[in-house]
């Protein structure tokens, strides 16, 4: 781990499992407007890409403010009672700050939201900067988000690594120039996340874990 100076974190599927909180706000809005719930297996399928982009799809035009404004009023509360960390995030991110490592959080997910869960999952004091992508003009698989908190840190690329769990993380790892892990934990498939060619494939953070301690590993050139 000597080299890896600055370790970027997607969040949802990967840090944190709150896909049962976005799939009851998601059917809350389908009650909302009188339509069919969808199964959570349909809506995990399409976390990701930020909660706009979540309900675009499923709600009628004219009323998609609406509805957003009635999704996130009901997620900001179903996130305190239905997120979790997976096992050994602490352990891993505790371990990471103990050998020096920046660590920071490139999400889609809205900052609004990004910081409640943060903040009530206790992890917030590990991170040294937290970016997402309603504060820049695209998200995911766009380099941008990360190569904005490469440059605030102004590292070189070959220090970082980037740790998603999506087709779209290992595209934006990919187009950023940084090695990336991705984990299977999340909504994407092993088949597609494959077929990204990301640097590593692992099933979850509890074998990151194991990596941090091996240099060979770790320690790019």
């Amino acid at each position: 781990m000597q080299n890896i100076k600055l370790i970027i974190f997607d969040l949802d599927g990967t840090l944190i499992d709150a896909y049962a909180a976005i799939c009851s706000s998601f059917n809350y809005v389908m009650r909302k407007l009188g339509l069919k719930p969808k199964s959570s297996r349909f809506i995990c399928r399409l976390v990701g890409w930020g909660d706009a982009n979540l309900l675009r799809p499923y709600v009628p035009e004219h009323v998609l403010e609406r509805s957003l404004r009635q999704y996130r009023n009901h997620h900001k509360l179903s996130l305190l009672r239905q997120s979790r960390l997976y096992p050994d995030v602490i352990m891993l991110l505790q371990k990471l700050k103990a050998q020096g490592c920046k660590l920071a959080v490139a999400s889609n997910r809205p900052s609004r939201f990004s910081f409640i869960l943060l903040k009530h999952l206790h992890i917030i004091k590990f991170f040294d900067y937290v970016l997402c992508a309603d504060r820049l003009k695209r998200g995911k698989p766009n380099p941008e988000i990360l190569n904005k908190i490469i440059r605030r840190f102004a590292f070189k690329k070959s220090q970082v690594l980037y740790v998603g769990d999506m087709i779209i993380d290992a595209q934006a790892g990919r187009r950023a120039k940084v090695k990336t892990i991705i984990v299977t934990s999340g909504s994407s498939g092993i088949a597609e996340i494959k077929r990204e060619h990301p640097f590593k494939i692992i099933s979850g953070v509890r074998q990151l874990v194991r990596l941090v301690g091996s240099r060979e590993q770790l320690c790019f050139p």
